[in-house]
């Protein structure tokens, strides 16, 4: 439960999905781009639907708000190889946010597979989004 919630992070009100991706913002900034940080948002990537699917089963529910592993793995994809700066990654939370949020195709249907996966699943496609969306913005300035 401590990895499902983010060390509790996800029983804080009033908004855990935010503060879930700010943890994981925080956790993973020291991370530099390269094979390292690739290998943890995998990890995190597989931990996180393992975890999430237990925990949905212990507190109950499709996607409770109290597991942020999932925004933590997202957030990992959002910012994955990306320059370390604050600015790009203030960028990244805010549009990583938004996208978790509105929940473009196809992550509303990838919120509709089963267990974990599905829990997961939205938050990596609003994560690749964001990540995309950067490096275009990055690009253009």
């Amino acid at each position: 439960m401590a990895i499902a919630t983010g060390v509790y992070v996800g029983y804080l009100p009033p908004a855990p999905g935010t503060l879930g991706s700010l943890l994981g913002l925080l956790l993973l900034w020291p991370l530099k781009p390269g094979t390292v940080q690739v290998l943890v948002t995998l990890f995190l990537i597989g931990v996180g639907i393992v975890v999430a699917d237990q925990a949905a089963r212990v507190i109950g529910g499709q996607d409770p708000p109290a597991i942020v592993i999932d925004e933590i793995a997202g957030i990992a994809v959002a910012t994955l190889l990306l320059p370390p700066q604050v600015q790009e990654r203030v960028v990244a939370f805010v549009i990583f946010r938004v996208f978790d949020v509105i929940k473009p195709f196809p992550a509303r249907q990838a919120e509709r597979l089963p267990g974990g996966f599905g829990i997961v699943g939205d938050d990596l496609i609003a994560g690749l989004y964001t990540n995309l969306l950067v490096r275009l913005w990055l690009l253009l300035s």
